[in-house]
């Protein structure tokens, strides 16, 4: 059996508390727990941030109320509660019945990876989110292989553009598809000379494209 997994990146999720911190501390949110609504719709999260994140005041980033739950020299432990709604990026997601195995927040974007069996599957979730959010971008895609099973697909590189070509060749150079990855969206678009916002839109069409024709839309 084979599958794919994709992290997806939604760039202004909303009144995400999660990702409205990570816009105020130096280094990356990623390890995010979640409870199921209960009987009143309520949700309960609990985040850590790096120790050393620089979040002198993290809740000015935020009108959400955060409990401290622990501290210690590496981390510091947050919780808080929310009504179960449709406008959450992780309830979109997990509202297909596709769960999602890993949530991460850096620069105020929410960064989830997800599994499924079909690619479809992947096109499908993100044709939500965009319905909802204006920048949602595919940053990763990879696929289980089963060597007994092949079902090869030619891509014409004519479909992209010479810019959104050399985008996609100096992200894959500089490790931005790697996991870990090798560089960031702000690393590739220095190297460029272009924005970040201009990378990640470029990004966002090739990545289109090419999902288009892998799904043979």
């Amino acid at each position: 059996m084979t599958g794919f997994r994709a992290t997806v990146v939604v760039k202004d999720p909303g009144e995400c508390p999660i990702a409205d911190v990570s816009a105020s501390t130096d280094e990356p949110i990623t390890s995010v727990t979640r409870s199921r609504a209960s009987t009143d719709g309520t949700v309960v999260e609990e985040f850590g941030i790096a120790a050393d994140a620089g979040a002198e005041s993290i809740d000015d980033g935020t009108t959400t109320d955060l409990t401290p739950i622990q501290a210690n020299d590496r981390e510091e432990i947050y919780r808080f509660e929310r009504e179960s709604e449709a406008d959450c990026a992780c309830e979109i997601v997990e509202g297909t019945g596709t769960p999602v195995s890993s949530v991460r927040a850096q620069d105020g974007a929410l960064e989830l990876t997800f599994r499924t069996l079909e690619l479809t599957e992947i096109a499908g979730i993100v044709d939500d989110l965009r319905d909802r959010f204006e920048s949602v971008l595919v940053e990763e895609l990879t696929q289980d292989h089963d060597d007994e099973t092949s079902d090869p697909v030619l891509v014409d590189r004519d479909l992209l553009t010479t810019r959104q070509r050399e985008i996609i060749e100096t992200a894959h150079e500089m490790g931005y598809f790697d996991y870990p990855k090798g560089a960031n969206a702000t690393d590739v678009a220095e190297e460029l000379g272009i924005a970040r916002s201009t990378f990640t839109e470029h990004l966002a069409a090739a990545q289109t494209k090419l999902l288009d024709a892998l799904l043979e839309k």
